[in-house]
C-alpha cells in the first residue's frame, strides 16, 4: 500500500517535470531562450517561481530535461549487455540501432520539431555549457558501470567513449542543419560510427595526423 502511494507520488512528480519543461521549451522556441524569464515560465505552468526552482535548479535544466532519460543511457547499455558481449560491442550496436531508428540523440533526425529543438540547444551558449555537465555525469555513470571502483584508466575510457558519441551526433546534426536529409547522411553516419568504434577498440592512430 505504501509502495503504491510512493509510486503514484513519483509518477505525479515526473508528470510535473515533463509539463513544466515542455511549456518552457515551447516558449523558448517561440521567443528565444534569453527573452523568456523563469517567472514567465512559472506563470505559464501555474506554479510559483520557488517551486519551479525546486524542480529545475537552473533555467537551462528546463530545456535539458529532455536529456534526463539519456544521461545514464551508455551505462545502462553496458550493464544490460548480453553475456559474451563486450562493452564496446554493446555500445556500437546500440548507436547503430539508434541511427536506424533516427533517434534524435544520434543527431540523425530531420523531424522539424527535433530540428527546432536542436537549433535552440546548439544555438544558445549557456545551454551548450550546461549540456557538458550532463555529459560529465554520463561519463561518471559509464565508468561505474564498467568498473564500480572507477579507477583512472576506466574513467579515461568512459570519457573517450562519451566524447566519441558526442562527436558522432554533432557531425550528423551539423550536416542535417546544413540542409541534408537524414537519409542522405545515414550511410556516412554508419561508416563514421564504424570508424569511431574501431579507433576506440584499437587506440588512437600513432603518430596522429598533422
Amino acid at each position: 500500500m505504501s509502495a503504491g502511494r510512493i509510486s503514484l507520488r513519483e509518477r505525479k512528480k515526473q508528470l510535473t517535470y515533463e509539463a513544466v519543461s515542455e511549456a518552457a521549451i515551447s516558449m523558448f522556441l517561440e521567443r528565444g531562450f534569453d527573452k523568456v524569464s523563469v517567472a514567465e515560465v512559472a506563470a505559464a505552468a501555474g506554479i510559483s517561481k520557488p517551486t519551479l526552482f525546486r524542480y529545475f535548479p537552473a533555467k537551462e535544466d528546463l530545456v535539458l530535461h529532455r536529456f534526463a532519460d539519456h544521461e545514464d543511457e551508455a551505462a545502462r547499455v553496458v550493464s544490460g549487455r548480453p553475456d559474451g558481449t563486450s562493452p564496446l560491442d554493446a555500445l556500437r550496436h546500440h548507436f547503430l540501432d539508434g541511427l536506424d531508428r533516427r533517434d534524435p540523440v544520434t543527431g540523425l533526425c530531420d523531424n522539424p520539431q527535433v530540428l527546432a529543438f536542436h537549433r535552440l540547444l546548439y544555438g544558445t551558449p549557456s545551454l551548450v555549457a550546461r549540456l557538458y555537465a550532463y555529459q560529465g555525469r554520463s561519463e561518471a555513470a559509464l565508468a561505474r558501470a564498467l568498473d564500480p571502483g572507477a579507477p583512472v584508466a576506466v574513467r579515461l575510457a568512459a570519457g573517450q567513449i562519451i566524447a566519441v558519441l558526442r562527436v558522432l551526433a554533432e557531425e550528423n546534426w551539423r550536416r542535417i542543419d546544413a540542409g541534408e536529409s537524414a537519409g542522405q547522411v545515414y550511410g556516412d553516419a554508419v561508416a563514421a560510427a564504424g570508424l569511431a568504434f574501431v579507433q576506440l577498440e584499437n587506440g588512437l592512430p600513432m603518430p596522429l595526423p598533422g
